[in-house]
């Protein structure tokens, strides 16, 4: 090892980590915009109300082919125009789209945001919900796949995050 290789730091340390304080604030606020689709599914199977309330602002081919039992089809451009008549402002709500790839969740729940909503956005959207092997429904009525084991623990629903 040269001396330059020991004053060169690793591609993780290039940026230093913030200080603790700063990063428990950026931590809570990412918790703030956010919810998992364990949580999620969790809440909706827990006995009463969860709270809020689980909208899908993708197209309707697409919520036809899947989507969360329980959720509102709501898609993001329809939103400014429709969000009074099937949503509550006192209730929060948990948009999702496709997937990690896709920002649909993320626009619906900025649009419902300056419509004064209170929104969090689901990460993992509909893919995920699917590959933790949580029950969806499409037109043609209810399926649940086998979880998959890059996704969800074997055996349980309980990740222990």
């Amino acid at each position: 090892m040269t001396t330059t290789d020991s004053l060169t730091p690793n591609p993780v340390l290039r940026v230093a980590p913030a200080a603790p304080a700063e990063a428990a604030a950026h931590f809570r606020a990412s918790l703030v915009f956010h919810a998992d689709v364990s949580d999620v599914a969790a809440a909706l199977a827990a006995d009463g109300d969860p709270g809020f309330v689980v909208l899908d602002s993708r197209s309707t081919a697409a919520w036809d082919q899947g989507h969360i039992p329980g959720a509102v089809h709501l898609p993001t451009v329809l939103i400014p125009d429709q969000a009074a008549q099937l949503l509550d402002r006192s209730v929060p709500v948990v948009t999702y789209c496709w997937g990690p790839g896709c920002n649909g969740a993320t626009r619906a729940a900025l649009a419902l945001a300056e419509l004064g909503y209170q929104v969090k956005e689901m990460l993992g959207g509909f893919e995920y919900w699917v590959r933790e092997g949580f029950e969806f429904e499409t037109w043609e009525g209810r399926e649940r796949r086998t979880a998959d084991p890059l996704t969800a623990p074997a055996g349980t629903e309980d990740c222990g995050c």
